[in-house]
């Protein structure tokens, strides 16, 4: 008996050309999903993904999404329990044990040296109708600080619209962030600073810094790109990982879901984005050291 956790070969190759067919209609660059999709039939047909383990199988096949231009938003995700076959439903329900389970995202809100506060937005910018309650005391709470250091080393990812969301507090005025471009090359959505926010702003004038890691991903880099290209921060720590295109999730098996970058964001400052290169420091240093470098360069500015 075949277990459902433990793919055969002839399910391993439906599944892979699921994987094939969703990456070639969906992939934000036409000509590379079109390379991909080559690349895994090609595979398929070679016998490579002749693996007993739906886990084998999705490491396997999310290296060789990978191998064309390292985009780390494209994988194939491995789930022990099984996934529900809604579009990202396996995601959203894991997200939302994450941020149950960490204060709405905002594990940290502490008040150091000299006036200065430090809030960790970790591990997600979970999506805003979860985190506007959590995100807008915290932020409230640390608006009056002299300067605001912004902890993101943990953070992995999330919802662009949060992103925008806490933009709105360290931002004077309505200002735009990013446009999202689909793969057709049109203009598929643009990010803005919402023109009101509930609570008190931190503002647009007083020292902000934004920490850094190798880990910081996704909108966590959104986050520290947009308000570094816009002057507003400096960012402290180390360069982070480099996956900038928004994604959507498919079930292609009860413990696997397939993740596809369906657009590309681009900065009005810089005509670009972070992608395959990172968010890069304007201050480098080890990420652990990195508070305590901030908290030096924030009391010495108000000094």
């Amino acid at each position: 008996m075949t277990s459902t956790t433990t793919p055969t070969a002839l399910d391993a190759a439906t599944v892979v050309e699921s994987v094939a067919e969703l990456v070639g209609e969906n992939y934000v660059f036409p000509d590379v999903a079109r390379e991909l999709a080559a690349l895994l039939r090609s595979r398929s047909a070679e016998g490579s993904y002749r693996i007993e383990s739906a886990e084998e199988l999705a490491e396997a096949v999310t290296a060789d999404l990978r191998s064309v231009n390292g985009d780390l938003h494209l994988a194939l995700k491995y789930h022990a329990v099984p996934v529900p076959p809604e579009q990202g439903a396996a995601a959203l329900a894991a997200m939302r044990r994450q941020f149950d389970a960490s204060l709405g995202g905002v594990p940290r809100v502490e008040l150091l040296d000299g006036g200065v506060a430090v809030l960790e937005i970790a591990p997600l910018l979970f999506p805003l109708d979860w985190a506007a309650q959590p995100l807008a005391a915290a932020l409230s709470l640390v608006a009056p600080a002299r300067a605001l250091i912004l902890d993101l080393r943990g953070n992995v990812g999330g919802d662009p619209n949060t992103v925008a969301f806490v933009c709105g507090y360290l931002l004077d005025g309505r200002t735009k962030l990013n446009t999202m471009v689909s793969r057709q090359g049109e203009v598929a959505e643009q990010s803005w600073t919402p023109p009101f926010v509930p609570g008190a702003r931190f503002g647009g004038d007083k020292p902000l810094y934004v920490l850094t890691s190798g880990r910081t991903f996704s909108a966590g880099e959104e986050l520290a790109y947009d308000l570094q290209q816009l002057g507003r921060a400096e960012v402290v720590g180390e360069a982070t990982r480099g996956g900038a295109h928004p994604r959507e999730g498919w079930t292609v098996h009860p413990h696997l879901e397939l993740s596809v970058p369906i657009a590309r964001a681009v900065n009005p400052v810089s005509g670009t984005n972070w992608e395959g290169t990172g968010v890069r420091p304007d201050v480098p240093c080890d990420a652990e050291a990195a508070l305590d470098r901030a908290l030096t360069l924030a009391v010495a500015r108000l000094i």
